[in-house]
């Protein structure tokens, strides 16, 4: 496909950026000199199935700065059953992946009806199949672990609520214990736990079972409610204050988004990724603009009458995230989701 000027001009100006850099490195005042050390490997990310080969050619881009994959590909049905999306199980990813030197720990994720998965952690038989099942699910490819996303139990009532909790918790040693005698990874993703949300999750439990307990740090704002920031320092310092009073900070990875939702009053909420985000804004003729309290970028513009408003996150906002992680040892994070970012991010994520 031919390029267009823009992109001719780009490409020869890099090409040029390439060429001085080549020169420079060999020449007699850089002779001997070491070279700047590569970038350590602190971050993880979620590889969305419904755009993986876009995301696949993303990862091996910033494959230095990764240290796991986890492929979105899987979700649990029943306690014997595990369906697989589109393209789960692809081994030329999962061997590209490897090549690259990262380690793939596969999600396994579940949208069952209310009750179902409280009552397979709750019935130590049934909850013994599921083990066995997620288990023969990492023998099936060249797995490095799993990844376990289940949140359909975070409604629970008050009622049930101590009675899921400390199955959940049972559910995770089980597993994490039959995984590490394995060799084998268990990485447990969790809601973030603040003075109103996340109470399902026994963080001490899953801090001392878990290789890695990974926070959703996103959806401050959601979809089903009113526009604002995905996340905050006010908000992350929240967040974190409890979790490291309960987990290792070594063991925990603070989840940051990479999208974001397009509002409307009494309409349907959308998700924009980075560059979706992005794209829209210009193609609008919006301003560039970060909210004061929260870092992050937003911006409104008028569709059939009415006026939506899109908050996202991008360098900028994660950068002003970054003294709440510092101030709490956080060092590892995961990118919900890899292809979704703004490439200024990696820079950004190489200081943390």
């Amino acid at each position: 496909m031919p390029l267009r000027s823009g992109a001719r001009t780009r490409l020869a100006a890099l090409c040029a950026t390439a060429a001085t850099l080549t020169a420079l490195l060999h020449s007699p005042a850089h002779a001997g000199e070491p070279l700047p050390a590569p970038p350590s490997r602190t971050v993880s990310g979620w590889l969305p199935y419904w755009d993986q080969e876009g995301a696949y050619a993303d990862v091996l881009r910033h494959a230095a700065q990764l240290h796991t994959v986890s492929p979105f590909w899987y979700q649990a049905k029943a306690a014997d059953r595990i369906d697989g999306h589109p393209g789960a199980g692809e081994t030329r990813i999962i061997d590209g992946l490897h090549q690259a030197g990262i380690k793939v720990v596969p999600t396994v994720m579940e949208t069952l009806k209310a009750g179902e998965l409280a009552a397979i952690l709750t019935d130590p038989a049934a909850r013994a199949t599921h083990v066995e099942t997620l288990l023969a699910l990492v023998r099936s490819r060249a797995y490095d672990g799993i990844d376990i996303d289940y949140e359909s139990i975070a409604p629970t009532g008050d009622a049930d609520y101590p009675a899921v909790r400390a199955a959940y918790a049972a559910f995770a040693g089980e597993l994490c214990g039959r995984l590490r005698a394995s060799a084998k990874s268990c990485v447990l993703t969790v809601s973030p736990q603040t003075a109103t949300t996340g109470r399902i999750w026994d963080y001490a439990v899953l801090g001392r079972v878990a290789d890695r307990v990974r926070i959703m740090g996103y959806d401050l704002h959601w979809q089903g409610g009113d526009a604002g920031p995905l996340a905050s320092p006010q908000w992350y310092d929240d967040i974190l204050r409890r979790a490291t009073a309960l987990i290792p900070a070594d063991r925990l990875e603070m989840g940051v988004p990479a999208y974001g939702w397009d509002w409307v009053e009494g309409g349907k909420t959308r998700h924009v990724t980075w560059k979706e985000a992005e794209a829209l804004r210009v193609a609008k003729g919006a301003p560039y603009r970060l909210d004061p309290d929260s870092g992050t970028p937003h911006f409104s513009y008028e569709e059939d009458g009415a006026v939506r408003q899109v908050w996202y996150q991008d360098a900028a906002g994660l950068t002003a995230d970054l003294p709440v992680l510092s101030r709490y040892g956080i060092h590892h994070t995961a990118i919900w989701a890899l292809g979704f970012e703004d490439p200024a991010v990696w820079p950004v994520l190489g200081r943390v």
